[in-house]
Order: structure tokens, then sequence, then C-alpha cells
């Protein structure tokens, strides 16, 4: 994180009450977690403390988020905005964030989000959990068996390969998402999702 001190110009002279709207944000999902506000204070305690901290208009004092509960939010990053007026605050945060004991104060899960994809996991759940093989492909294939599932997987990629080694993209799109599709159902049958494989990825990144 750079010198947040000496690289910031925040301007809080443009409300009244010396408040700028901070917005907390997951640095892994990248979920929106909370909202609260900050004067100058509040800021430097945060970049200090490494823990982050608001103005509390309720209390009328700082207040560091968790400072009670132990479930705070560790500082990862800061970015002023455009107009110098708002801050986004990226965080780790340990336990939930609302007071109500949600993840977030919208009620949602923190969890992360990879758009299409994360859609079509959850189709393929609900599919599972309906487990009509008579109008689902996924409910009967997971009927036969996670043998068979791992075999479509390998039927799959080797239709990939196949296709790669020609010229013709639409089919090597086509079966690269057929091959895409049944890994996700071939996770779900071993009871992970996607984003295990991501932070496995993410491991081996650092």
């Amino acid at each position: 994180m750079d010198d947040i001190t000496t690289t910031m110009n925040v301007d809080f002279n443009k409300n009244p009450d010396g408040l700028v709207p901070a917005i907390i944000q997951d640095n892994t999902t990248n979920k929106v977690l909370m909202l609260g506000y900050m004067n100058t204070e509040a800021l430097k305690k945060t970049i200090d403390s490494k823990l982050v901290t608001f103005f509390s208009r309720t209390k009328q004092r700082l207040w560091t988020k968790g400072e009670e509960s132990g479930n705070v939010l560790n500082l990862v990053d800061i970015k002023l905005d455009c107009d110098s007026d708002s801050l986004l605050i990226k965080v780790d945060p340990k336990g939930p964030t609302c007071h109500k004991g949600t993840d977030t104060c919208w009620n949602e899960n923190n969890t992360s989000s990879y758009g299409f994809i994360s859609t079509l996991e959850d189709t393929i759940e609900s599919r599972i959990k309906e487990a009509d093989s008579e109008k689902s492909y996924v409910a009967s294939l997971f009927t036969k068996g996670i043998n068979k599932i791992a075999q479509k997987v390998g039927e799959e990629a080797i239709e990939v390969v196949i296709e790669a080694k020609d010229d013709n993209d639409k089919l090597f799109l086509d079966e690269s998402a057929d091959l895409l599709f049944h890994y996700l159902m071939l996770l779900q049958a071993k009871g992970f999702k996607m984003n295990d494989v991501v932070k496995v990825l993410n491991r081996r990144s650092n």
C-alpha cells in the first residue's frame, strides 16, 4: 500500500460536518460490506493502526469496527475518488461485518462471484436438489454417479484437444463450453465449487 498520508488529499471541508463517506469492500471477494463515515482523525487512526476506524455520528466519537465484537476490518488499501470527497477502503474482514450478524449490511453472503459462472453453478445445484432425472440432464447424470460424471469430463477434454488442433473456432469454443459445464458438475459432485479452485490458485500465486 502506498504511503497514504502523503499521497492522499481528502476534502473534509466539502461537508459541513467534516465527514466523508467510506465504502468498505472485501479485498478478496470484492463484495461491498458496509458504509461508514470518517473525519481526519478516523482516517489517521485507520492508517496508523491498520484497523478501519470511523467517526460514529450516533456516539460522536471515533469507533474502530469490531472494538467490542472482535469482528475487525483489517486495512488492505485506500483509494480516493475523483472528487476527493469519498473513500473506497479494501479490507480483510474478520467475521461478519454487520452488527446484525450478517456478512454485509445488505444481508448478502460475502462470497466471490464469477458472473455467469456463479449463476450456472447455482443452476446446477438447483437441478441436483430437484433430482428430476426425466426433465434435467444434470439430474440424470448425477443419478449415474461420480464415475460417469468424471468420464464425461474426460470425454469433453479429449474433444477440446481434438478441436484445438483444427481451425474451426466455433467447434473449439462449443467443446470448451461443454468441458467447463461438465467440470462444474464434477466439482459439485465432489462437494466443491469454482471458488475452492480459485483459492488454490491464489495460494500458488503468493
